[in-house]
């Protein structure tokens, strides 16, 4: 019987073909528990501000609360649906960046029906009240409160690199994510869901996570360096 041989990607394979996976990821295939280990390994070497390391990681497969996250990523769309940053409704002139904007609405508006369906829930966050984060809130941070670009960039530079980190793990293993945040127009009572310090964490995002056909890693359109490639001066 011939062995299946799978195929490691390279580096700039995974950099260049991570995409957002939503309606292609397998929702009858169970991802082990040792391979998003693996992945929170690898995304808590990523750097923090100041070296603090206070990013968290938090792994949800319970149906119930699945489900409890996905009604409440339901209203959350609700809410995105009434803004003008909601994907369905953007229009752009190049043909290449609308065509891509139309499969992903269509791919977006099938995912927020079947959200509770995916194997597994990853909720990146960031402590910045006890610990290690408590520093932020001894430079006086808090949830909400208005201080410079500086100390805002340093909290979430605290988590966003290590979850980037996470879905590159991820989809270097086969498993398809995806970056939404709709479910933050509740973050507190998905906080409530899964017992996280609402005052002192902050959620930063919800992954989908799960096993995804190889069609679903692929170069996307992007626009060209001449438009977004500054040298020197902007």
């Amino acid at each position: 019987m011939a062995t299946e041989q799978v195929t490691t990607p390279t580096a700039d394979e995974v950099l260049a073909t991570t995409r957002s996976v939503r309606g292609g990821i397998d929702t009858s295939r169970p991802v082990p528990r040792e391979l998003i280990e693996e992945c929170v390994t690898l995304a808590l070497q990523a750097p923090s501000g100041s070296n603090i390391q206070n990013a968290h990681f938090v792994v949800v497969t319970d149906p119930e609360k699945r489900g409890a996250l996905a009604e409440i990523y339901g209203r959350g769309w609700e809410m995105y649906a009434q803004t003008p940053l909601y994907a369905p409704t953007l229009k752009f002139d190049d043909p290449g960046h609308q065509a891509r904007q139309d499969e992903i609405s269509k791919s977006a508006l099938s995912f927020v029906e079947h959200i509770h369906e995916v194997p597994v829930m990853v909720i990146p966050c960031v402590d910045f009240g006890v610990g290690r984060g408590k520093v932020f809130a001894e430079a006086g941070y808090s949830r909400d409160v208005v201080l410079p670009t500086l100390v805002h960039s340093a909290v979430w530079g605290a988590i966003l690199p290590a979850a980037t980190r996470f879905r590159l793990a991820a989809r270097a293993r086969g498993l398809g994510s995806c970056w939404t945040v709709v479910h933050l127009f509740f973050e507190q009572d998905a906080a409530e869901v899964l017992g996280i310090p609402y005052e002192s964490v902050l959620q930063a995002a919800l992954f989908p996570v799960g096993y995804a056909s190889e069609d679903e890693f692929f170069r996307a359109w992007r626009p060209p360096l001449s438009e977004v490639l500054h040298w020197d001066a902007w």
